[in-house]
Parts: structure tokens; C-alpha cells; sequence
């Protein structure tokens, strides 16, 4: 398995439930196929330009170790999603 590191932003206009189970979505679906190293909710915070007409998001950063076939599906999911307004999967070199 590869280390990876996912940023995620989240829409600010979510009640903190619907943000909470949108984490936890994309959790289960890190754990079905990987291992969660390092898991940060950072909170709300503004972006440094707007984003779907979106000033601010929630932040949440997570290092896991997985299999390309993880990233596939993490990255599927992640683009269909209405919840979430940004992303970014990388290779976790450190």
C-alpha cells in the first residue's frame, strides 16, 4: 500500500450533522481499503478566492495509506458530490 493525503473542502452552508456524516462517508470508504493514519477536521476558514460562489469551507485533511483502487473510487465520489466544493489527493512523500 501507498501513502496518500487527501484535502477536502466542504461546503459552509451545512449544518454540522450534514458535515459530520460527509466526513464520515469518505472515511468508510478510506477504511474499506486502507488505513487511516492521521485524520484533521480544521474547520471553517476562508478561501483565498471564490469557489462556487462559495468565501469560506470547511477544511479536512487525512493521511492514509490505501491502494490505487481506494483513490479511484475516493476520487469518484468525491467529484459527484454535492457536499464538497474542492479536493485533492496526493502522494504522501514525507
Amino acid at each position: 500500500m501507498r501513502k496518500y493525503e487527501v484535502m477536502y473542502i466542504i461546503r459552509p452552508d451545512l449544518e454540522q450533522e450534514a458535515v459530520q456524516a460527509t466526513v464520515e462517508k469518505f472515511q468508510g470508504i478510506i477504511s474499506n481499503g486502507g488505513e487511516i493514519t492521521k485524520h484533521d477536521v480544521m474547520g471553517k476558514r476562508r478561501l483565498a478566492y471564490e469557489i462556487k460562489k462559495f468565501r469560506d469551507g470547511v477544511f479536512v485533511l487525512v493521511n492514509f495509506n490505501g491502494t490505487p483502487e481506494v483513490i479511484a473510487e475516493l476520487e469518484r465520489l468525491m467529484k459527484i458530490s454535492d457536499e464538497v466544493i474542492r479536493y485533492l489527493i496526493t502522494n504522501d512523500v514525507a
